[in-house]
């Protein structure tokens, strides 16, 4: 799996609590507004309309709403459900997977949904291949077969058990073969899809959509339209919006300090303001380059494992908006284990020393920690500050923290020029599997020259093949025992997700939850 755009994006929009608290603002009208429409506002961009180009979440949230899948992740559920499917299930082992369509599915634009634009569309963004795009989650298609209109099976090249979760994601968006070149993305803009809502119209600062009457699933629309206004990382444009009434709710836009002086504040509720958190599978790692001359070494690793004080990164710096994490499967999912936490405990200095000393290092160890806040957030620097200082604070490292550029920060790791540095995680589906083989399987997303065979030859294969999820929680038990023993990475903490919403907003706590998709059906205003 390739390195790729869901990477935790930063957190946003400094100064939005300050704004808030101060007055509310008169509400206003905007473009697209209905008897029954939310205006959302969002500091993430849209980097694409066509499901075969984009693999970013302000893309994905797009995808997930104009588009249907066959399978969908029902509201607070990690287990796919059929969508535009009536039913799916696998034979032949996990490596053939049947799929029968819904009766009567139609696109937006009045065109039948059959079986032969599934398999267009899978094949299209395979075929298209494009660096930004998902083709890597669906590498395991070996070919596609449509007996009739309603049936699409699947053959794959290898036992896949996870194949349903991809699917169900914003990789498995089924587009119209009238309307999408077989050969090339879509470049006016435009979104045919068959899913709850239209793709209205679309520019650099607005997106609007409205209800798809023509719509045959599950979701059931709780309005009538969305006014979706893009930011585009601009924090102050965004809170001056929700304070001047311009949008409803705030979303992906929100920084630790922001939520925190919002959730304590005794005067948010005076000023109409509410804040909604949910579950998040958002992850965030010290990455240890193997290759490299201080961290290469074990025991440098195992110190520092044994000085990181997450209890304190995550109530000093993100002001208890994450959680400390101590394995590689955040909490939520299934197989998640306390790995980290076990092998090494609390902060001991003396475990530390001990680690270092078995290593042949008597000296202060010199340490860089590389840093991007341009692509994790304004936070990211002082947070690997704090762990510098915790570091330093043993008397056993002389660290210090470089920050650049995510476009060099990038080409860098790559270089292996960095021997230490840190890495997010958005997941593309809510399974163990997408926490373990992007990092540890073939080509490797961390850049890290961390190879295990018993990982990458019996583990990753081995839990793939297993349809029954649950029955696979032993063997990512010993893969994550494995990674805490061997330390390629150190995890940091798990997010938590948040949006800010006007009092007469509801039904985001159904938008908030470790699948990461955000139901535009599930929000009612008045």
């Amino acid at each position: 799996m390739k390195t790729h755009n869901k990477w935790l994006t930063a957190p946003l929009a400094a100064g939005l609590s300050a704004a808030l608290l101060s007055g509310c603002g008169t509400e206003q009208g905007g473009s697209g507004d209905s008897v029954n429409g939310v205006r959302v506002g969002m500091s993430d961009e849209i980097l694409a309309t066509d499901p075969a180009a984009g693999y970013d979440p302000g893309s994905w949230l797009l995808f997930n709403n104009v588009f249907q899948s066959l399978l969908a992740f029902p509201k607070g559920g990690s287990v796919p459900e059929p969508e535009a499917a009536d039913k799916c299930g696998f034979s032949t082992g996990s490596t053939v997977y049947s799929c029968t369509l819904r009766d009567g599915l139609t696109f937006s634009n009045g065109n039948k949904l059959t079986s032969e634009d599934v398999k267009f569309s899978f094949e299209r963004a395979l075929r298209i291949a494009d660096p930004s795009g998902p083709a890597p989650l669906l590498s395991t298609i070996k070919s596609i077969e449509t007996p009739d209109e309603r049936t699409v099976v699947f053959h794959l090249k290898v036992p896949d058990a996870t194949f349903p979760s991809k699917i169900a994601s914003g990789a498995g968006s089924i587009v119209d073969h009238r309307e999408y070149p077989a050969d090339a993305l879509r470049t006016d803009g435009k979104a045919t899809g068959s899913g709850p809502y239209k793709l209205d119209s679309f520019g650099d600062t607005e997106a609007t959509f409205s209800a798809n009457s023509g719509y045959r699933g599950t979701a059931k629309a709780k309005n009538d339209g969305i006014t979706l206004k893009l930011y585009r990382g601009d924090r102050s444009a965004l809170s001056k919006a929700l304070t001047d009434g311009e949008i409803d709710v705030a979303y992906r836009g929100l920084s630790a300090e922001d939520i925190a002086a919002l959730e304590t504040s005794e005067t948010t509720d005076d000023k109409g303001i509410q804040v909604i958190q949910g579950s998040s599978a958002e992850v965030q790692h010290l990455v240890f380059n193997m290759k490299d001359p201080v961290v290469g070494k074990l025991g440098v690793r195992q110190a520092i494992a044994h000085l990181v004080d997450r209890e304190a990164l995550v109530e000093g710096v993100y002001k208890s908006t994450a959680t400390p994490l101590y394995s590689i499967v955040p909490a939520g999912i299934a197989g998640h284990n306390t790995a980290f936490f076990d092998t090494y405990g609390t902060p001991d200095k003396a475990k530390a020393k001990k680690a270092l000393r078995g290593a042949g290092i008597t000296d202060k160890v010199k340490l860089t920690l590389w840093s991007t806040p341009s692509r994790y957030g304004p936070s990211t620097d002082e947070e690997l500050k704090a762990i510098a200082e915790q570091l330093n604070a043993s008397g056993l490292f002389d660290a210090d923290v470089k920050s650049v550029a995510y476009d060099e920060y990038e080409k860098d790791i790559a270089a292996g020029k960095y021997g230490v540095y840190v890495k997010g995680w958005v997941p593309d589906y809510p399974d163990a599997d997408n926490f373990t083989a992007p990092f540890f399987g073939e080509g490797n997303v961390l850049g890290n020259h961390y190879e295990n065979a018993t990982i990458t030859g019996r583990l990753l294969p081995g839990t793939a093949a297993v349809t029954d999820r649950a029955a696979t929680a032993d063997e990512y038990g010993k893969l994550q025992d494995l990674v805490a023993e061997q330390l390629p990475l150190l995890p940091l903490w798990q997010g938590k997700q948040y949006a800010v919403a006007r009092q007469d907003v509801t039904g985001l706590e159904w938008t908030l939850d470790s699948s990461t998709v955000f139901r535009f059906w599930e929000i009612r205003k008045g």
